[in-house]
């Protein structure tokens, strides 16, 4: 199915549960907007709708109970306690208040009625919307490891990351189970703050699946550089009370565990109201409407269609989830803004910055370019065409890999 036709069936479909839900509607056009999550895709679509609606009432619902506050630096300059809970606040206090925008934390959200256009608390109160935003983000996958829900830290949160502060603060040692980003960065703060850090993963270099040996064998330096031991090829069977115990009858004593083992999208609300999911996520169209009269979705719990790549390009990162979220605000609002940017994101790994741009669902080949005094970029290709790239201290190659995969053209390395 093209962009266009999965736009049109995608709005047909809404148009069928509109007419079905017009018998049973109990709130007015003047509810505004509810936004149920408060990461970056939710304070988007909130900021974006106010802009465009100055005076229809807009509610973000979160089970969060903090204001909307940046999550990126959890693994990083809050790890190293280089910033504090209120250096990380997206806005401060009085912003909502002079925008209007209500944000009720603490907030659980049970059922979505999409007919009535309400939804429903816990606790059984009702809020009634013209537009819904979801915003719900993903949670932490705990593998089938014994143990491993007992003894190891997820990080997802605020309180996630202060917990395992405060723990790192008197700890000597640290194992993190896995090779993602999110993995990487958690090890290279635990070292910097001089906690004996180890890595185990799967695969024999970090993320080599997903973005080639070439690429992982550069991560892999980068850890080393930072002070992290990376332990590859290996399974992990439990996760007990200071000890990590791998197969092969492996066991690496540590007071502290990480396990950073990948997301999944918070999708159950939209599952049980009856919105169309596509692999476990919210099915959007490039416009961020779901099937679903009135009803949207951003950021991690969707899957939207991007216009430029033709598909659905699910993302997991920061700059997409706010990008989203501005869209669907903007279609909540009656004016439609298609998402056709290429997906980005970034991450700090010790001293090394690493930036990527593409679809991030697969590539043909890679492709290292070494540019010098730790300046690199590694291109992916599909067929003759760029479909990513990804660099360390080469801005220039990045701003160019995005417009060669914008366009659809060959790399440039």
């Amino acid at each position: 199915m093209t962009v266009a036709q999965e736009s049109r069936a995608q709005e047909s479909r809404a148009q069928e549960s509109r007419a079905q839900g017009n018998g049973t509607r109990t709130v007015g056009p003047d509810a505004g907007l509810v936004v149920v999550g408060s990461g970056p895709g939710g304070l988007g679509a909130a900021t974006t709708y106010r802009d465009l609606r100055p005076s229809s009432p807009v509610t973000i619902l979160t089970a969060d109970d903090r204001l909307p506050y940046d999550r990126p630096p959890l693994s990083k300059d809050f790890l190293r306690r280089e910033t504090s809970a209120d250096d990380i606040a997206l806005q401060d206090e009085g912003w909502y208040g002079e925008h209007r925008i209500t944000v009720r934390t603490g907030v659980d959200v049970e059922s979505i009625d999409p007919r009535a256009h309400t939804v429903t608390l816990a606790g059984g109160e009702t809020v009634g919307y013209a537009s819904l935003v979801l915003a719900t983000g993903a949670e932490p996958v705990v593998p089938p490891i014994t143990g491993v829900g007992d003894h190891a830290f997820f990080l997802r949160n605020l309180d996630d990351a202060t917990d395992l502060r405060d723990k790192a603060a008197d700890a000597d040692s640290a194992v993190v189970i896995g090779s993602g980003f999110i993995g990487c960065e958690v090890a290279a703060s635990l070292a910097s703050i001089g906690v004996a850090t180890t890595i185990v993963a799967p695969e024999e270099v970090p993320q080599q699946a997903r973005l080639g040996r070439e690429a992982g064998e550069r991560i892999l330096g980068f850890l080393q550089q930072a002070g992290v031991s990376y332990t590859g090829g290996v399974t992990v069977e439990a996760v007990e009370s200071g000890v990590v115990r791998l197969g092969g009858g492996v066991a690496i004593d540590t007071d502290l565990v990480v396990a950073a083992t990948g997301i999944r999208s918070s999708s159950g609300l939209a599952k049980a109201a009856g919105i169309t999911l596509a692999d476990g996520r919210v099915a959007v169209d490039e416009f961020m409407r779901t099937d679903v009269a009135d009803v949207y979705a951003a950021g991690d719990v969707a899957s939207p269609v991007n216009a430029t790549a033709g598909r659905r390009i699910p993302t997991e990162h920061w700059d997409d989830s706010s990008a989203q979220g501005e869209i669907a605000g903007a279609a909540a609002a009656g004016q439609q803004r298609a998402w056709d940017a290429v997906p980005t994101f970034w991450s700090d790994i010790g001293s090394a910055s690493i930036q990527y741009g593409g679809w991030g669902d697969g590539y043909d080949d890679d492709h290292l370019v070494d540019r010098g005094d730790g300046a690199l970029a590694v291109w992916y290709r599909t067929g003759d065409v760029t479909v990513g790239a990804l660099t360390v201290s080469d801005d220039e190659d990045y701003q160019i890999a995005l417009k060669l995969i914008a366009e659809k053209r060959p790399p440039a390395g």
